[in-house]
């Protein structure tokens, strides 16, 4: 099976490609960089997901059976800084991606990954049945994808896999986002051997945290199956405070850090409690979260720590 990952330098990317690689997919990436970040694509091209010839040219040279669509701006406080460039990547770069794979003679398989945050706010886990009502520019650009795909797959049969993927962390994340924020920052201070002082955004929130690696295989096991032109949410089903989850991490250094909240990190809006009911996928995927949330913080932070 040849595999083609859209957005394949990123932190997801990488972790998708060795999870297929490693059962026995061929692997190929394209990215705006100029080479690939990760050793396991056999090949790679260079190119802009909202350039609709340069996806059609790419998906002609790799001709994929599968194609995922990770390209994307990839979080909620991104999306406040740059509401167009959230849609043109995240609606238009998939609508590129649908009508190239369309036009292929043999159409392959897609996966688009949608998010927790189209969800209305509620107390209670998120199953795909509840109503979704966005409230940010990321949470509604992940709504249009999700309708386009759905008129792609009826209109023209293409076999579209949508996921609704819950906050996920580990080793290579970007530290643009919480946790890999954390990780490094309370790693910089454990090396200095001196006390520090971390700024913080909101921390009376809880969120449905997985490890990237149990992600990716949740997507692997959904384009084995035949699921195509359905949600699946995809989350650990556990809501974990902010708050709790930082004295963990702070928990990995011998240093005093003091926590400070810093304005600029606060959303203009926020839902309190997010959390999943993966229900569907570990009934129909038989899919699992393996492993154990303190590893991925543990793994998360040490990647930064070695590196020091």
């Amino acid at each position: 099976m040849r595999a083609l990952i859209f957005g394949a330098n990123g932190f997801v990317g990488g972790h998708l490609a060795r999870e297929l690689v490693s059962h026995g997919y061929v692997a190929y990436g394209t990215d705006r960089q100029d080479s690939a970040r990760y050793a396991e694509y056999a090949g790679y091209q260079s190119g802009d997901i909202t350039d609709q010839a340069d996806v059609l040219s790419i998906c002609q040279k790799f001709q994929p059976d599968v194609i995922v669509n990770l390209a994307a701006v990839a979080s909620v406080g991104a999306s406040w800084y740059s509401p167009q460039l959230t849609m043109e990547l995240n609606v238009c770069g998939a609508l590129n991606v649908f009508e190239a794979a369309k036009s292929l003679e043999f159409q392959p398989k897609v996966l688009v990954v949608g998010s927790s945050e189209e969800y209305s706010p509620s107390d209670a886990p998120l199953c795909e049945a509840d109503p979704i009502d966005a409230t940010n520019p990321y949470g509604i650009s992940k709504m249009a994808q999700e309708r386009f795909a759905e008129a792609y797959a009826s209109h023209y049969g293409l076999k579209i896999y949508c996921t609704r993927s819950f906050n996920h962390a580990g080793p290579g994340q970007s530290p643009d986002f919480v946790i890999a924020g954390w990780c490094k920052r309370v790693a910089e201070i454990d090396a200095s051997g001196m006390s520090g002082t971390l700024s913080v955004g909101n921390l009376e929130v809880a969120r449905d945290f997985t490890d990237v690696r149990d992600v990716v295989r949740a997507y692997r096991l959904l384009l084995e199956s035949n699921y195509c032109n359905e949600i699946f949410n995809i989350g650990s089903g556990i809501a974990r405070s902010l708050c709790d989850v930082l004295d963990t991490i702070r928990g990995f250094s011998s240093q005093p850090i003091e926590v400070k909240v810093d304005s600029k990190l606060l959303r203009p809006s926020d839902n309190p409690v997010i959390c999943c009911d993966a229900a569907k996928a570990r009934k129909r995927l038989v899919w699992e979260p393996e492993i154990p949330f303190e590893r991925t913080l543990r793994d998360t932070y040490d990647s930064f720590r070695t590196g020091l």
